[in-house]
């Protein structure tokens, strides 16, 4: 995975392709554009992990590398998300007191939506398994959450 570059494949149980963007060795973007761009390579390991686990391969992707440009609380949030294991749907609340925040504190739940809305990673961050706004577009979310039920 050290190769720099845009990486993107059409997946056809989506409807749609993913796209891994990497510097560094670590995964810095994914998005889920209709086509995939004409300088997307579709060869990388990353794509291949994702197509077994749209294929029924349980797969948390927890060993992936993420570089997070994000706040530091973002960050936290983000790390917590993370943790959540495949097939698991949790709440903001819960998403909250597992980053150390206050589930109670409108500014505190604003900062967990904001992080769910702004991540950079989803799939490698799975906001797709919190109840509540994520950069994982709806239609996404839920072919993976019923791919995990």
């Amino acid at each position: 995975m050290d190769a720099p570059g845009l990486f993107a494949r059409t997946f056809p149980s989506l409807d749609r392709a993913v796209q891994v963007g990497v510097v560094g060795g670590k995964v810095i973007g994914v998005s889920f554009p209709d086509d995939p761009p004409e300088d997307g390579d579709p060869d990388h390991p990353l794509l291949d992990r994702i197509e077994a686990y749209l294929g029924g391969e349980p797969d948390d992707f927890d060993d992936v590398d993420v570089g997070l440009t994000v706040p530091t609380e973002q960050r936290r949030v983000l790390d917590s998300v993370r943790t959540v294991p495949y097939g698991r749907r949790l709440s903001i609340d819960r998403i909250a007191r597992m980053s150390g925040l206050d589930a109670e504190a409108e500014d505190d739940l604003a900062t967990v939506e904001r992080a769910l809305r702004e991540n950079p990673v989803p799939l490698f961050v799975p906001d797709h398994r919190v109840d509540g706004p994520g950069a994982t577009p709806d239609s996404i979310a839920r072919a993976l959450r019923r791919l995990e039920d």
